[in-house]
């Protein structure tokens, strides 16, 4: 989030929550333990999972199937959160580049991508992957409503009282909005 500050008249400073936040130490956290989390899955799923997914018979070798796929889709999600972040705070991409990046990505937790009831079957290592991986989507959920792009108003545009709610609208619908 961004807000301003006016000390008298002479100037305005913008100060972005989000920007500050991608560059400081809990952020990097974050990221390294949302890395740490693809590759461990990867890993997982290339070597030993594969193996014990091989011993399962159906009903159970569909639920693996699912629940690895599921993974896999959250955490690439995931890792894109995390990179575009981390692009904004080193300039590789401006918010607005992020904005309308961020909108390819899938966070919040659907039905469709909850836990089958099988998950009891399924490998330990598996079910662990599963766990992590949730609970890393629902931290990132929070961050990303905390430093919500959206609300970022355009260059410029942050001097008519308008120009911030037709900015969310342009965030929200695209340019047709207006």
């Amino acid at each position: 989030m961004a807000g301003r500050s006016r000390s008298g008249d002479r100037d305005n400073v913008t100060v972005s929550f989000g920007a500050k936040f991608a560059r400081s130490d809990q952020f990097k956290t974050v990221f390294r333990e949302g890395m740490a989390l693809v590759e461990a899955a990867a890993t997982y799923l290339d070597g030993d999972g594969r193996k014990e997914a091989r011993k399962l018979r159906p009903p159970h070798s569909l639920a693996y199937a699912t629940e690895s796929m599921r993974l896999t889709t959250r955490l690439m999600q995931l890792a894109s959160w995390l990179l575009i972040r981390r692009a904004v705070s080193e300039g590789e991409l401006t918010p607005e580049q992020a904005v309308e990046e961020q909108r390819k990505i899938k966070l919040p937790v659907t039905s469709g991508d909850q836990p089958a009831r099988e998950l009891g079957v399924l490998p330990q290592r598996l079910r662990e992957l599963i766990e992590q991986s949730v609970k890393l989507q629902e931290r990132v959920i929070r961050l990303d409503h905390m430093l919500d792009y959206n609300q970022l108003p355009l260059e410029g545009e942050a001097d008519h009282p308008l120009e911030m709610q037709l900015s969310r609208l342009r965030a929200a619908f695209g340019p047709e909005a207006e």
